[in-house]
């Protein structure tokens, strides 16, 4: 039998290492590879034959990792880009190397599209080898999936923070106004999902473009009406002509992405100059979000344990490739009946790849009021349950990552 390679890349969740887990575990429960190797810090360090022997991890060591929040193997924003022969013959060469016939890729939509590139030009070049994305994202922007793993865990603590915070800010009676800032670059569902707690007074998403005037006449009537005005905004927000709220843009994170951070401090100062209240506070939610084991989804760990299962278990076919393994969107019926039903199925890479699901129009309350009963309905199986955590010293127990060992 040949070997198989597992990487991770882009952002970590907090369930993104249960996949992991999910790929190693079938492996020793059907041995389709003689070894399981993962590779450091993504595709790049593959590229410098960065890998770790996963194979023989106990038990433990893979209860352990499936609560271990971060990417286990180490993380990158290197983009493969297509025409770039070097970067893809190196690869298999590591791959023959170690005798890999299979690359298991973890992460989001420049992760899929790395599996297609990859996958492409394997076949055009008559390489024999193959490739399979699992998806992860706290963005919950990927198609054609009906949620990808890591968001729920990431909503599930989002709702806490904003329950938690808005607690705090209504003790007070002095007049401030209180900012939530969520990770969202393009699609506005961890924002969307913080007004589950029914804490939420205005929300700015990316797929509104923002009316500075608009907005601070709301921000007003919640002050008017009740003195007080708990905001949830997402990162990505802009206005009409694609400028962010944020400051920032003018770095990017090595996919041309621009850098964010700060749309919530901008909305505080917008408000305190138009003399609504003299103060504000601002809390970016941020990287809590992607790495709060502690507040992992039970859905959403068991979902991505199963994805990388389900990969694993796909790929004993040798015509499997230049696939993702996905949760299929669920019907209609079954969303109006309150019944969640989750289907895993594969398809091709190029399907995942480059495009971005936004947080639906529909289902957005005009005036920054929030979001529909609908959308309520979407978040709330998927945030249900909480895993049993092994425990040591008083903290959830971690994995040492195998990059640091």
């Amino acid at each position: 039998m040949s070997n198989c390679l597992v990487a991770q890349s882009g952002g970590p969740t907090a369930v993104i290492n249960a996949s992991l887990a999910g790929v190693v575990r079938a492996n020793q429960l059907n041995p389709v590879y003689d070894r399981v190797f993962g590779g450091l810090h993504g595709i790049e360090g593959v590229l410098d034959d960065k890998l770790y022997d996963l194979t023989d991890l106990s038990g433990r060591d893979i209860e352990i990792l499936k609560q271990t929040p971060s990417s286990a193997l180490g993380t990158c924003r290197y983009k493969l880009k297509r025409g770039n022969d070097a970067d893809y013959k190196r690869l298999v060469d590591v791959m023959d190397a170690h005798d890999i016939e299979t690359m298991f890729y973890i992460g989001g939509n420049d992760s899929m599209d790395t599996v297609d590139a990859l996958s492409e030009w394997a076949h055009e070049n008559g390489i024999a080898k193959r490739f399979i994305g699992i998806p992860k994202t706290v963005d919950n922007d990927l198609v054609p999936v009906d949620h990808c793993p890591g968001f729920a865990s990431a909503a599930k603590i989002a709702c806490e923070i904003t329950h938690a915070t808005y607690l705090d800010y209504a003790a007070y009676t002095r007049p401030e106004v209180f900012v939530l800032e969520t990770m969202g670059r393009d699609a506005g569902w961890l924002a969307a999902s913080c007004c589950f707690t029914g804490n939420v007074d205005l929300l700015v998403l990316p797929e509104v473009d923002f009316d500075k005037e608009a907005f601070l006449a709301e921000v007003q009537k919640k002050f008017d009406e009740k003195g007080e005005c708990y905001i949830v905004v997402s990162e990505g927000a802009h206005y009409a002509d694609g400028t962010y709220l944020s400051a920032g843009d003018t770095a990017n994170d090595g996919f041309a992405h621009a850098v964010l951070g700060g749309a919530g401090a901008t909305l505080k100062q917008m408000i305190v100059d138009a003399g609504i209240v003299p103060r504000g506070v601002v809390q970016d939610l941020s990287r809590a979000a992607r790495s709060s084991n502690f507040a992992q989804s039970l859905v959403d760990v068991t979902e991505a344990y199963e994805l990388g299962m389900s990969a694993h278990m796909r790929s004993a076919d040798p015509a499997f490739t230049s696939a993702v393994v996905g949760i299929r969107p669920r019907s209609a019926e079954d969303m109006a009946a309150g019944v969640y039903n989750a289907e895993f199925f594969a398809g091709p890479a190029k399907d995942f790849a480059n495009y971005v699901k936004h947080f639906p129009a529909e289902w957005i309350l005009p005036n920054y009021a929030g979001i529909t009963q609908e959308a309520m309905d979407y978040f709330r199986p998927l945030i249900q349950g909480e895993p049993k955590l092994v425990y040591e010293n008083g903290m959830p127990a971690t994995l040492v990552p195998f990059n640091k060992r």
